[in-house]
């Protein structure tokens, strides 16, 4: 299976960027609705685990004003630096921890949204199983791609920020990749999102910072209450850009079969 997706994407026709907009522009016009139903389950998921990290801040704010109260030394005669030093450890400790588990969330959520693209793009049966991919070996898989394309996006901005650009298309493409194959290893997975990256990255690169700009500047012009309608346009070109390249099998696994122990 990892040897006939390389062929595939070594084999892909060139993808044209008017046919995969035009495209993307029609799908939205029928799947906006489960895009935002997406979303807000997202957000629901998002707020309350990004609202933990602020617990620290109200520590470190008691913790000041006990200082200003009683002095260089807390209540349990410990000096109030080192509390702040631990507090500050926690709370980056915290950040990373509610960074990975939201980002995994986020990527299990879309990867579902791909797979509705495909089922209205198709005019299959769509699946409300929202939550599909948090089952059996999925959940663990999605969180180690979460972790893999933090190192890979840290690195990048380490090395002056100019190498996201690069890594940004084949980071949106992992997604599709794995909605579609969920079977392969992580290791295959990001080798063949850097493989599809590489070979279509001026194409890519353009249509996802175009989606990207359209979907704001619409959402914007709705009275900013229209981003959340059309934050997920960004992910229409990537399905198609897929669906080109790669396309897919009559043999490939339906959602039902993806349901694990």
């Amino acid at each position: 299976m990892t040897n006939n997706l390389f062929e595939k994407i070594e084999n892909s026709s060139p993808i044209d960027f008017g046919d995969i907009f035009n495209k993307s522009i029609e799908l939205f016009k029928k799947i906006w609705v489960q895009g935002f139903v997406h979303l807000l389950i997202t957000m629901a998921v998002m707020i309350p685990l990004f609202a933990v990290m602020y617990i620290p801040i109200f520590a470190l704010a008691g913790l000041s004003g006990l200082e200003n109260n009683y002095g260089e030394y807390g209540d349990y005669g410990y000096p109030q630096e080192e509390l702040s030093i631990g507090l500050m450890i926690i709370f980056i400790v915290l950040v990373l921890i509610v960074s990975m588990v939201a980002t995994t969330f986020q990527f299990g959520i879309n990867a579902h949204f791909y797979r509705v693209c495909r089922q209205v793009d198709m005019g299959e049966a769509q699946s409300s199983k929202y939550f599909m991919f948090f089952k059996g070996k999925y959940l663990g898989k999605i969180f180690a791609i979460s972790i893999a394309t933090f190192g890979i996006a840290l690195l990048a901005a380490l090395l002056c920020y100019i190498p996201i650009l690069y890594v940004m298309v084949p980071i949106h493409l992992l997604g599709a990749i794995f909605a579609f194959n969920p079977d392969l290893s992580v290791s295959d997975l990001i080798k063949a999102s850097f493989k599809l990256g590489n070979k279509i990255w001026l194409i890519a690169f353009g249509l996802i910072f175009v989606s990207s700009m359209l979907a704001q500047l619409v959402g914007m012009l709705l009275c900013f209450v229209g981003i959340f309608f059309t934050a997920f346009f960004v992910y229409m070109p990537v399905y198609y850009m897929y669906k080109e390249a790669i396309g897919f099998d009559e043999t490939e696994p339906k959602e039902d079969t993806l349901l694990v122990e």
